[in-house]
């Protein structure tokens, strides 16, 4: 199996397709070459609040590009980036952050209240970055994240002075339904081959050999880049894993514009995009899906539609043949 890192997979991808949209919300697109520049950015900055190998780097974020720049840049630092899930309480928050060991947590500027009772008491943490939002801009105790990925890197790709290794790690932690919430440890040396490393067993696409495997592929206009729509939140190991195997081929991430899922907004964004892939958990979001479709028989275009792949919960044989009847391809 390839001995590529998801950095250098993505770095290499930007490369060679700077202008290709690497995640959509609505109307706003990121592109490949912005996704790359503005997490170098991110990069640096870690680095340069004193974030040393292996340091913790928490997403505490709504579904947006700065979730996906955020993992991006904590990568290209050798540094382990983890899961924040947006619903807990201060309390819940604190047993995460300390648990994980957090030294940095980008978060939405929304959520600064519910940090501000628990801010002095995690010492560890030595970098607060605000992403500005509908509800406030930063703090005054936080770093502005448009400012600090507005920044240009002297050296770039951002590396640390220890590299990059097989073994580091992206954290997942489960939403402690069985406890108290867990980091999963997942290597990048087996999380990576684990997403497919660049392949898909389903449409016969094999693994990346190395760098210039990728620059071979993604430079032929033709080759077949998926557009992955992600409803669940990004927090969740199927939203998060989900857009990352998009990623990793070259394809693109498309998010929900709305934060509350709607099947109906759902069908609108894989019609306007052509969506080849959406990913979802189960019947809480299948459910929903087929309702919608049978109630508006013919209503979107589905027809990019090949994949529609589910993770993290159960959903029938009866739901998934209600969806095939929609789109039978």
């Amino acid at each position: 199996m390839t001995e590529l890192l998801i950095a250098e997979t993505w770095e290499a991808i930007a490369g060679v397709q700077p202008d290709r949209p690497a995640v959509i919300q609505g109307e706003r697109a990121v592109s490949w070459g912005e996704f790359d520049r503005r997490a170098d950015a991110l990069a640096a900055d870690f680095l340069a609040s004193g974030l040393g190998q292996g340091a913790k780097v928490g997403a505490y974020l709504y579904n947006a590009p700065e979730y996906l720049e955020t993992y991006f840049a904590a990568m290209k630092a050798g540094l382990h980036p983890f899961n924040t899930n947006y619903r807990y309480g201060p309390e819940e928050l604190l047993y995460l952050f300390d648990n994980a060991d957090a030294e940095a947590i980008v978060f939405h500027a929304a959520f600064a209240s519910v940090l501000e009772p628990i801010r002095a008491r995690l010492s560890k943490v030595k970098r607060w970055v605000a992403v500005a939002d509908e509800v406030a801009g930063a703090p005054g105790w936080a770093a502005d994240y448009e400012t600090v990925v507005g920044k240009t890197p002297g050296v770039r790709p951002v590396t640390a002075p220890w590299g990059r290794t097989a073994d580091d790690l992206v954290l997942l932690y489960t939403g402690g339904t069985t406890g108290m919430p867990k980091g999963v440890m997942w290597r990048q040396g087996d999380l990576f081959p684990a997403q497919g490393a660049g392949g898909n067993v389903l449409t016969g696409l094999p693994p990346y050999a190395d760098a210039e495997d990728i620059r071979t592929r993604l430079a032929d206009p033709a080759f077949p880049r998926p557009m992955g729509m992600t409803p669940p939140p990004l927090m969740h190991g199927t939203g998060q894993f989900g857009a990352m195997g998009a990623l990793h081929q070259g394809g693109s991430v498309a998010l929900l514009p709305s934060r509350k899922f709607s099947a109906e907004e759902l069908w609108s964004e894989v019609e306007r995009l052509h969506a080849t892939r959406i990913g979802i958990v189960g019947l809480a979001f299948s459910g929903p899906m087929l309702e919608t479709l049978d109630a508006n028989p013919g209503r979107w275009d589905l027809s990019a539609v090949r994949i529609i792949g589910s993770s993290g919960s159960m959903w029938s044989y009866e739901n998934k043949h209600g969806l095939l009847r929609h789109m039978p391809q």
